[in-house]
């Protein structure tokens, strides 16, 4: 799938034209054990790429999700805030934490290939 792309912080972000969405790795959440809470951004806050924008908090820690791409946060997935463990059980699909509307497209394509994360992945293992 060559619009999903992957950031050093375990981010990931899928990008539908100028629509992205948003949310934290398997690798992550495999890291994190069970996830009791998510924070997540208020929709039409402006992030900055690199910004935190979330927290997702397990029973080992909190650690904040990083804006992969600047633009605004158009939709979060209240879906969390309810069944936060849906981010264990689905990291890569129903487990997204936002959307955004990009400022840049092109701040993605710098990202990270899946094939590219995997082999960093290797890197820190």
């Amino acid at each position: 799938m060559p619009n999903l792309y992957y950031t050093k912080d375990h981010e990931w972000i899928r990008s539908d034209g100028e629509i992205a969405t948003v949310g934290i790795t398997n690798y992550a959440q495999s890291q994190l054990g069970d996830v009791v809470f998510v924070e997540l951004p208020d929709v039409g806050r402006k992030v900055e790429k690199g910004a935190e924008v979330a927290v997702v908090e397990s029973v080992k820690a909190a650690s904040e999700i990083y804006a992969p791409a600047s633009g605004e946060v158009v939709a979060v997935n209240e879906a969390l805030e309810a069944a936060p463990a849906t981010v264990n059980d689905d990291a890569e699909g129903e487990g997204w934490f936002f959307k955004l509307r990009l400022a840049s497209p092109d701040e993605v394509a710098a990202l990270m290939t899946e094939a590219q994360y995997k082999a960093f992945l290797e890197t820190i293992a």
